[in-house]
């Protein structure tokens, strides 16, 4: 199914984005990987995917919150692939703080990422995709978004609430030819999202979850590649929550 194909991963060697790279080597797909900081990371991703997979995989450096820097990666990609089959945004970031303490700083930076990068990525691989009359778009959102609210994450749940809107919106822009939906995670155990979080404070989150566990990042990364899938064929235009279940 997704033998020869080609997606595109924002912020994919990393976190949730690794899991969703390795989810999609694993189906032979060929991959475009963009990352921010870690290129030695991202070398060592690329060399174990495709020794492992035989398949292509790109790496290519790119901030989604500067526009210049997007079409540069977008320019590589037309030039070495001509086109995307599909495009998975990851790329994110949370910086949490007490309320008191945000900073117009960190609140557009926030957005800046998560929002307008996305809608920026969204934009040039979508009309690629709807001139080829085939895509496939997934936004990685967050229960923040819909009804999890924190105060110290109020700039990313806000940014995580225009992602949702956002895939509306591409939904409606470029049917029927390219479907558009999001994922809204709970909480999921990677790195960056555990390295500050204090046991007594896991725990108590935890038992808010039906499950009573987090997510383990395959698990987020499975729904990605049902989404991706044909036998995901006539859903569009949707917010999947995953939270295994949350009061």
């Amino acid at each position: 199914m997704f033998k020869n194909k080609i997606a595109l991963i924002t912020g994919g060697a990393s976190g949730l984005g690794l899991e969703i790279s390795k989810a999609l080597a694993s189906e032979h797909c060929n991959l475009i990987i963009s990352y921010n900081t870690n290129e030695i990371k991202a070398k060592n991703l690329k060399n174990d995917l495709e020794d492992k997979y035989n398949i292509k995989v790109e790496i290519i450096k790119c901030d989604i919150s500067k526009e210049d820097e997007i079409n540069d990666m977008i320019s590589i990609i037309i030039k070495k692939f001509n086109y995307v089959d599909y495009l998975v945004n990851n790329a994110a970031i949370c910086i949490d703080s007490l309320f008191d303490d945000k900073t117009k700083y960190n609140f557009m930076k926030t957005l800046e990422i998560n929002t307008v990068g996305t809608f920026l990525v969204s934009r040039l691989i979508g009309n690629i995709m709807y001139k080829n009359k085939f895509g496939n778009i997934v936004n990685i959102s967050s229960t923040n978004g819909i009804d999890k609210n924190y105060p110290m994450s109020i700039d990313y749940d806000a940014s995580k609430a225009a992602v949702n809107s956002i895939t509306h919106n591409l939904a409606l822009q470029y049917s029927p030819y390219v479907r558009v939906n999001a994922i809204a995670p709970g909480w999921v155990k990677t790195e960056n999202e555990m390295k500050d979080l204090n046991e007594d404070y896991i725990k108590s989150e935890e038992e808010k979850v039906y499950i009573k566990r987090f997510a383990e990042p395959y698990e987020i990364a499975n729904v990605v590649i049902f989404l991706l899938s044909d036998k995901s064929s006539y859903i569009n235009n949707q917010i999947i929550k995953v939270d295994g279940g949350m009061y």
